[in-house]
């Protein structure tokens, strides 16, 4: 039931343009517009970026999994994913989610 942290790794690179970098202790999984997780250095977790809409979603369907990060970016969406009792299926979703959210918006053509 548990997803390791090589394993969430590979599943946030895997969605569309996503590229990591460093982040503070932390590993940054970005868009090339903006972040969408960061996982945890020791592994225990990783922080999806979402709004605050699906922050209580996935809070409110996974309680024991999802859970609002301290302060005030858990205010703004971002939701802690503990990663030793999430099931892949229910973090391929959440990565997809926070991916969606973090995706460069598409161009609209000039007014004439």
């Amino acid at each position: 039931m548990a997803v390791t942290p090589a394993r969430a790794r590979e599943l946030a690179l895997s969605l569309e343009d996503a590229s990591e970098r460093p982040h503070f202790d932390r590993t940054a999984l970005r868009t090339p517009r903006k972040t969408f997780a960061t996982l945890a250095g020791d592994g225990a977790d990783i922080n999806l970026m979402f709004d605050p809409d699906l922050r209580d979603f996935f809070c409110e369907q996974v309680p024991l999994v999802f859970a609002p990060v301290p302060g005030g970016w858990g205010r703004m969406g971002a939701t802690r994913c503990d990663l030793a009792i999430v099931d892949e299926p229910t973090l391929v979703s959440a990565l997809k989610a926070a991916h969606a959210l973090a995706a460069p918006r598409p161009k609209t053509p000039p007014k004439r």
